[in-house]
């Protein structure tokens, strides 16, 4: 029989918030300072946020804070103030990778986004409204979202927050509790109360990596809307996989490759070409440049509860 110690008590409630505050004061020390404000020279005016992920100069942030922009202007918390090159946009995930003149003196890696749970302590950083360096803290509201985005443009692989973002916060880091960028903020929802938006880190490792090697995102198009969900074990067991999550499909495009596959709302993806689907990330991912025009095979999971195999023809994502 175990030995209980009687004089244990349960950390009081200024406890619990000093240690909230110095988690998030931790978190700020040690990626605030690779945060930019990032503004437009010429063309429509206007600044946003990014923030370094190497220190040779790559900064991340959103299309639409460099699109359509003659230059852009950097500035760091340290005082560095120069001039940046866009390397490549992607307006499907309204990601841009920027390269400063100069080598900066912190950087901020992007982090594993596969491993983020609902209610997880959620910080983001960046320049709302002008305002410089901003800090807002709140928890991961939702993950795996798809949403429309002002362009009318489906952002796929998506984190939803209730974190404080204003315009000016596009394009900045949001941050885990453990100093990981889990995600790069994107978007708000007008008029909506506590709910913002942030492209998961795993879709922007993928999108830097392309344009990196290509200067653009090679993109097979399937014509679907998906979200991460839960897998349900009878899926699983029925499915002989021994995932726990999935993509279950969410809108399909009439006429699209997934709807002349035979693919249908409600359905699950559990692999593509045998490759296991997870989650938003993995669909991605696996739908590269490589695949369009190219019989692929999708393993679901049906809404009439069969496990089933559709062969799509993904095609070529029009600008």
């Amino acid at each position: 029989m175990g030995y209980i110690d009687k004089n244990i008590h349960a950390a009081s409630d200024a406890d619990l918030l000093d240690a909230y505050s110095q988690t998030v004061t931790d978190v700020v020390d040690r990626v605030g300072p690779a945060v930019s404000r990032i503004e437009r020279i010429g063309g429509r005016g206007g600044q946003g946020s990014g923030f370094a992920i190497s220190p040779d100069g790559l900064i991340v942030t959103n299309n639409h804070v460099v699109e359509g922009a003659r230059g852009i202007r950097l500035k760091m918390p340290d005082g560095y103030v120069g001039e940046g090159r866009i390397l490549g946009r992607d307006p499907d995930t309204d990601l841009a990778l920027i390269r400063a003149d100069a080598s900066l003196s912190a950087s901020a890696p992007l982090g594993d986004s596969k491993n983020l749970r609902r209610g997880q302590i959620a910080i983001a950083i960046g320049n709302p409204l002008g305002f410089e360096w901003t800090v807002t803290a709140g928890v991961v509201s939702a993950l795996g979202r798809s949403v429309r985005a002002a362009t009318g443009r489906l952002l796929d692989d998506v984190i939803q927050t209730d974190a404080a973002l204003n315009p000016g916060n596009s394009g900045g880091p949001l941050v885990s509790s453990a100093g990981e960028v889990v995600g790069v903020n994107t978007a708000v929802i007008q008029g909506a109360q506590g709910i913002a938006f942030a492209v998961a880190a795993n879709t922007a490792n993928f999108v830097i990596s392309e344009i990196l090697r290509f200067g653009r995102v090679r993109r097979a198009f399937v014509g679907v809307a998906v979200d991460t969900i839960a897998l349900p074990r009878r899926a699983a067991l029925r499915a002989g996989v021994s995932a726990e999550t999935s993509v279950r499909l969410r809108r399909v495009e009439a006429g699209g490759p997934a709807d002349q596959a035979g693919l249908r709302e409600g359905d699950f993806v559990l692999a593509i070409d045998g490759s296991p689907v997870l989650g938003v990330d993995d669909m991605v991912r696996l739908l590269d440049g490589e695949r369009i025009g190219r019989a692929t095979e999708f393993l679901i999971y049906s809404v009439a509860n069969e496990v089933e195999r559709k062969t799509v023809l993904p095609v070529a994502r029009s600008s």
